[in-house]
């Protein structure tokens, strides 16, 4: 069994009725959405969704910085009078 990841779960078949409704109830929190009790997707806001891409995006950004760390022995020293 797969564990529900929001305080708010709705059916599909709930949510085809009044998805505005359910939206406003859910406050901004994430909605489960479960298809035979088991969950089939998340409805998460806008905003929400931004932030978790920014984080994502960073993440990846670290990532390839700490990547490139330890490449030091291949960088080549250049002067700032030479650029």
């Amino acid at each position: 069994m797969r564990q529900v990841l929001a305080d708010f779960s709705v059916s599909i078949s709930e949510l085809k009725k009044n998805p505005s409704a359910l939206l406003a109830q859910a406050s901004g929190s994430p909605i489960a959405v479960l298809n035979h009790n088991k969950p089939a997707a998340y409805l998460i806001p806008a905003e929400t969704y931004e932030a978790l891409m920014d984080m994502l995006e960073d993440y990846e950004l670290a990532r390839l910085v700490e990547e490139r760390r330890g490449d030091k022995d291949k960088a080549i020293t250049v002067s700032l009078d030479d650029l």
